[in-house]
């Protein structure tokens, strides 16, 4: 079964957000799944990515595969396309004007961001045909590759011979693509004219993605359900409504080897399960390096990644205002909303003998926080999956998040973190206040801490699911 992977961006190549994380990652745990996950045939699964100029490869190791051109307005652009392996499995980069033009994976200018992926997804197809290797499936993800899919289901339309069929990953609904209709004409795909979908929506490539589709996978069951609603749904759940039998929620792996505190060697000391107190070593570390008071006993509370209003980071700041009387340390990492950032700031001056705003991206720092810190906390109004609750978990720091969307599906109230219910700052301050009160208690802490760490966020099992959906639509042709 040949599987075409598209996406904007995935790791050890170049990351900006999450969809590196999967698209990384679940290529290689679907070609490592045995043949029987994927109705008795081993799945060839082939990575395409943009060249972007921030791409970490060696240009040793590119070997020129392929070179031609797309039509854009009746003027044809060329195209090149290079290959590389990553753990045997075939990775190619497509380069050309549109992409090489534009300095960062995501740019400030949309318009630019919109060419360029269009051109990135039309190229795509076509380099199959110049491969001798033509997909049973073509897998998009997001926006950025959803026109695609939607140039496939036009083809369909105008040339009715066999054809891939189509999964897109959702990782996000809110971000649409905005409206592309002169990039779409350019290209020779027309904007859709189907009253299935509001009228808004039939230039922008997500919701053409959508309506190209033959599955759609939210990545996790919860936010499958939420998007439906219209407190999710960005406008399209009457559409989503109409496509239910079509959707199915999987949650999002974990890459086990990367994070594991038993074999991390940028902790302080590594442990397991069985040496929690070895955890001690590195929030110890912890306060020493962000000039914190070193107590064991004082709970140290934490929040990694995107300074952003989706993420809460105002409901969370609120909340800690209100258990001022109660001891605690936090602190929080990352980078984002300039507006929230100096907020983050301010919570720093307010109290400087408790909270470290380190507004950066740091790696290194992150996996010391994850393996010494006692509590995550995750606010975020919405979440479609997150992948920072379930290396917490992996390493021992309990959640306290809201319960919406991946976090409801991966943390369990009174056994491997706490939830709160509504997004505000006194929900948080009740969850809190429960999380607090347990920590006292050193035993059941340590309890919760065993059960998150023996939680199973694999890949392999959420590959299967993958498979599993790949295999239904071939049998359905």
């Amino acid at each position: 079964m040949k599987i075409l992977f598209l996406a904007a961006e995935a790791e050890p190549f170049v990351k900006i957000g999450g969809l590196a994380d999967v698209a990384g990652s679940l290529p290689l745990a679907l070609r490592a799944l045995p043949a029987q996950a994927a109705a008795g045939v081993p799945l060839d699964v082939r990575l395409v990515l943009p060249l972007h100029q921030s791409v970490q490869v060696d240009p040793a190791a590119l070997r020129l595969v392929a070179e031609f051109s797309v039509w854009r307005d009746g003027f044809s652009v060329p195209v090149k396309v290079f290959e590389t392996s990553l753990d045997g499995m075939p990775v190619y980069f497509i380069s050309g004007a549109p992409i090489s033009s534009t300095p960062t994976v995501y740019s400030p200018d949309s318009a630019q961001d919109r060419e360029k992926y269009a051109f990135f997804s039309i190229a795509a197809l076509e380099l199959t045909h110049h491969l001798g290797w033509e997909p049973d499936i073509i897998h998009a993800n997001d926006w950025h590759t959803s026109f695609a899919l939607y140039a496939v289901q036009s083809r369909q339309t105008d040339q009715p011979s066999p054809h891939p069929h189509t999964v897109l990953t959702v990782h996000n609904l809110a971000y649409l693509g905005g409206d592309s209709s002169d990039v779409l004409s350019a290209y020779g795909l027309m904007p859709l004219s189907d009253h299935s979908l509001p009228k808004w929506a039939q230039s922008q490539p997500l919701p053409l993605g959508l309506w190209s589709a033959n599955a759609i996978i939210p990545v996790s069951p919860t936010y499958a359900r939420e998007i439906l609603t219209p407190d999710f749904g960005c406008g399209l759940d009457p559409y989503l409504n109409t496509r239910v039998k079509t959707l199915t929620g999987i949650l999002n792996g974990l890459d086990v080897k990367f994070w594991d505190p038993a074999r991390d060697k940028t902790l302080a000391a590594c442990f397991d399960a069985s040496q929690l107190p070895a955890r001690l070593v590195n929030k110890t570390a912890l306060q020493k390096t962000l000039v914190l008071k070193q107590d064991g006993n004082v709970p140290l509370l934490v929040m990694v990644g995107r300074v952003d209003y989706q993420k809460g980071l105002d409901i969370a700041f609120e909340a800690l205002r209100r258990l001022v009387g109660q001891n605690w340390q936090f602190v929080i990492l990352g980078s984002g909303d300039p507006a929230l950032e100096e907020t983050a700031r301010s919570l720093q001056s307010e109290f400087p003998d408790r909270v470290r705003a380190v507004i950066r991206y740091d790696s290194d720092l992150s996996h010391l926080l994850y393996g010494g810190a006692d509590m995550f906390l995750m606010p975020s109004r919405y979440e479609p999956c997150g992948l920072a609750q379930m290396i917490a978990m992996r390493y021992g720091c309990v959640p306290v998040v809201h319960s919406t969307g991946g976090l409801k599906d991966t943390v369990q109230e009174g056994k491997t973190g706490f939830l709160f219910q509504d997004s505000d700052p006194v929900s948080m301050e009740a969850a809190l206040v429960r999380a607090l009160a347990l920590f006292a208690e050193p035993d059941q802490w340590q309890k919760f801490q065993r059960n998150d760490m023996q939680e199973d966020f694999s890949w392999p099992r959420s590959a299967g699911q993958y498979a599993s959906i790949y295999s239904s639509l071939l049998s359905e042709s």
